[in-house]
């Protein structure tokens, strides 16, 4: 009789019901998320605190680590999520954790400045904080003492590009920070190569994936003024894009040196000194009979290109298995995207590929037109200018986890 009763009051109001079905699914759902995000936490810190009861010795000291915290990341939830996620696995670990937070747009490249040595060095935000605190370390006078010092990216942004060259990539964004600050204790890394953008105005600014100029990057960074529109705010960019100016072309004059070799690989294990008489008789034979580089002349080539957009790219996507080849690139005028020897034009290709070898590429600045519009470096969006780009082949090196590192090294 009851349960008539109850199937009779839940026809006869049937909306309610439903709203309420809706309410207690909707409530259940967000409780066993929480529920599993504190048991990932709770399993991190378990993991952490292994590392926090291994024994030192008398000698050594506990590792130090500055970490560049920026609170505006992620829509001002970074703090909350560096406390909740990331803090703990780190004091647990018995890491002497110094927390500097911005406070502004550019203000970690100040700091960097004056950073003092430091065991490791976190970077805690995203693609926007890890470009200002690489381009405030290398823009140090001491860079080559400070660029040694190993870099954990925690990634707290709203775009985490180089997250998913370091780490497992997850929808969880529990999951995501825990096995990131794992992996920065577990010490394993990997090197980056960096670009080097230069300009005659401004001080060098430092990129690790790319810089790009061109249609795409002005459509990719006008989508979010069509956010009324939902899923079709791309398609709408690309085509009041596309009704302002057709064709979409930039025209600019490509100048390139001829490849030279990369520089060979740091060895792993530092090979044993020479003995003594060796030594004593290696000095007296460059004394007497220095040796004598003479330096091969440059020879440029030229290019006239008409395209819809033009890169510049790293092989930092995949950092573990990448192809043994380099470039230095010099840039006059607006825009480009590199990728290793590899220059993709959108509508043109040119590839100039030759293993184990480095180029310089030049933009001539009168070819481009007026008005020409922004760079994207690194997601981050500067002014078009007259720039040299220099690759720097690893340069940096970044703590990543022992399972993304085989992942890209199975990758084709």
């Amino acid at each position: 009789m009851t349960a008539k009763k109850v199937f009779r009051t839940l026809r006869n109001h049937w909306k309610k019901s439903t709203f309420a079905v809706c309410v207690l699914s909707y409530g259940g759902h967000w409780l066993y998320g929480k529920h599993c995000d504190n048991v990932l936490r709770r399993e991190a810190c378990i993991e952490a605190r292994a590392f926090g009861h291994q024994l030192i010795g008398p000698q050594e000291h506990l590792k130090k680590a500055i970490v560049i915290l920026n609170p505006a990341a992620c829509n001002r939830k970074a703090n909350s999520l560096f406390e909740k996620n990331a803090a703990p696995i780190l004091h647990l670990a018995g890491v002497e954790v110094k927390i500097v937070k911005t406070d502004y747009e550019g203000q970690a490249k100040k700091l960097m400045e004056l950073m003092d040595q430091t065991d490791m060095l976190i970077i805690a935000g995203g693609d926007g904080t890890l470009q200002e605190v690489i381009t405030g370390l290398l823009r140090r006078v001491d860079e080559e003492t400070f660029s040694k010092i190993p870099i954990g990216f925690i990634p707290l942004g709203s775009s985490n590009s180089l997250s998913q060259s370091l780490h497992l990539v997850s929808d969880n964004k529990v999951q995501h920070i825990t096995s990131a600050t794992l992996s920065i204790l577990k010490g394993e890394t990997v090197p980056l190569d960096v670009l080097q953008i230069k300009s005659e105005k401004e001080q060098p600014v430092f990129a690790l994936f790319g810089l790009r100029w061109g249609a795409f990057r002005d459509v990719t960074a006008s989508i979010s003024k069509y956010w009324y529109l939902g899923p079709l705010k791309t398609r709408a960019a690309h085509w009041f894009s596309s009704l302002k100016q057709w064709p979409q072309s930039h025209q600019a004059s490509l100048s390139y040196l001829a490849p030279v070799p990369r520089p060979p690989d740091l060895p792993t294990e530092i090979p044993p000194r020479p003995n003594l008489l060796y030594r004593i008789y290696r000095r007296l034979k460059n004394y007497w009979n220095p040796p004598i580089e003479e330096p091969e002349p440059e020879r440029w080539e030229s290019k006239d290109i008409s395209t819809l957009e033009l890169t510049v790219s790293t092989h930092n996507k995949n950092p573990v298995k990448r192809v043994s080849t380099d470039i230095i690139v010099a840039l006059h005028g607006n825009v480009c995207i590199i990728n290793s020897i590899e220059f993709l034009l959108i509508g043109v290709v040119y590839c100039l590929q030759r293993e184990d070898d480095s180029m310089v590429i030049t933009l001539d600045s009168d070819s481009l037109t007026e008005g020409a519009g922004f760079y994207g470096i690194d997601n981050e969006e500067y002014e078009a200018m007259s720039v040299e780009v220099r690759l720097l082949p690893r340069k940096l090196r970044f703590f990543c986890s022992a399972e993304r590192r085989e992942q890209l090294a199975q990758a084709q």
